[in-house]
């Protein structure tokens, strides 16, 4: 089932998609339920919004491919190697990226993100799946020099607009057979499968809930594969995944 936030007529609510149309929801059905107003909004209508904003922190996870990990000069990490974006980095689809004026060299992470479903703390790997509401794409947009000049990530990946995330919350996606592959004015940069990460959907909640307790609505990003680049002025960007969607965005400066 695919989730969307939405605004339509001034106003923003939530819909399973179905063909062309949204299926209304009476309110946000990770808490809500699923249960329909009876109103279909038509997708060409509406404005698909970020399709959750979390309610206290982005979790994401480094180094999580070993052909990532190598283009950065290491090797991936024994244990997920964890940091935070605020939650005010997040953006929706076709919203833009900005590009800071701190940083000449900004580049994309095309990555799978986690949409946590309910309070989880200390959870095992085994037990994962029963706090995972769904699935969304995300793009960890990265002031490359400002990561390399500071020493850690906050500066670097932290900045308003850097994790837009979108476009839908698939809740039944199967990682595999699933691939990604991130776009830029229409040239493959990164391509990859989600089997091929080095620490799985279990383990990282496992191990990011051993850490801080993970509310409804946070979300995960699980890493990038290998091709990480520039993003320039009046660049399109795009993050597809199989089985959920594509994440577009433009890129700006002002």
């Amino acid at each position: 089932m695919k989730i969307a936030r939405f605004s339509h007529l001034g106003g923003i609510a939530f819909g399973i998609i179905d063909d062309d149309a949204l299926v209304v929801l009476k309110g946000d059905p990770m808490f809500a339920g699923f249960e329909p107003t009876g109103e279909r909004v038509a997708l060409s209508g509406a404005k698909l919004l970020a399709p959750v904003i979390p309610r206290s922190k982005v979790v994401a996870v480094g180094k999580n491919y070993h052909d990532h990990a190598a283009e950065m000069g290491g090797d991936a990490p024994a244990d997920p190697l964890l940091f935070l974006k605020p939650n005010t980095s997040v953006v929706g689809p076709d919203d833009a990226i900005v590009l800071p004026p701190q940083s000449n060299q900004v580049e994309h992470e095309g990555e799978l993100a986690i949409v946590i479903g309910k309070i989880a703390k200390n959870v095992s790997a085994a037990n994962a799946d029963a706090y995972v509401f769904g699935y969304t794409v995300a793009n960890d947009v990265t002031a490359r020099d400002l990561q390399k000049s500071d020493g850690q990530w906050a500066r670097a990946k932290g900045f308003d607009t850097f994790c837009p995330i979108g476009p839908v919350i698939e809740t039944e996606f199967d990682l595999d057979d699933a691939t990604l592959e991130t776009r830029v004015n229409g040239d493959i940069r990164q391509s990859g499968a989600l089997t091929d990460m080095v620490h799985d959907v279990a383990k990282i909640v496992e191990y990011a809930s051993s850490v801080w307790t993970l509310l409804p609505g946070d979300i995960i990003l699980t890493g990038t594969p290998a091709g990480v680049g520039p993003l320039v002025n009046g660049d399109t960007v795009e993050v597809s995944i199989s089985g959920i969607g594509t994440l577009r965005n433009t890129v700006v400066r002002p």
